[in-house]
C-alpha cells in the first residue's frame, strides 16, 4: 500500500475510534458519594446526580462540581489520547524522531 493510502486508512481508523470512544463511559463520583458524574471518553457529559444535601449549599455544590468534573475529565482525556494514539500509529510508519503519538 503506498504512503497515501497508508494515511487514509490511519485516518479512517481514528474516526472509527472517535466513535467507539463515544460509547466508553467513565464513572466518577465524589469522594463521600454526593456527587457522582458519568461522560464519554470523548468527554461529553452524559449524566450528573446530585445528593439532596448538596442542594442546600450552592458554594458547595459548585465546588463539589468543579472537583468531580475535572477528575472525571482528566481520566477521558487520557482514554482518548491513549487509544487516538493507538489508532493512528497503527497505521503509521516507524518514522526516527516522529514521536508525537506517544
Amino acid at each position: 500500500m503506498n504512503m497515501m493510502g497508508k494515511l487514509k486508512e490511519t485516518q479512517k481508523k481514528v474516526e472509527e475510534t472517535k466513535i467507539r470512544l463515544n460509547s466508553v463511559f467513565i464513572d466518577e463520583k465524589s469522594l463521600d458519594g454526593k456527587l457522582k458524574i458519568t461522560l464519554s471518553a470523548n468527554r461529553t457529559i452524559k449524566s450528573i446526580a446530585i445528593s439532596d444535601d448538596l442542594l442546600q449549599d450552592k458554594e458547595e455544590l459548585e465546588d463539589y462540581l468543579v472537583v468531580t468534573l475535572n477528575k472525571a475529565i482528566e481520566k477521558a482525556t487520557k482514554i482518548n489520547e491513549t487509544e487516538l494514539a493507538a489508532a493512528a500509529k497503527e497505521g503509521l510508519p516507524n518514522i526516527p524522531g516522529l514521536d508525537m503519538f506517544k
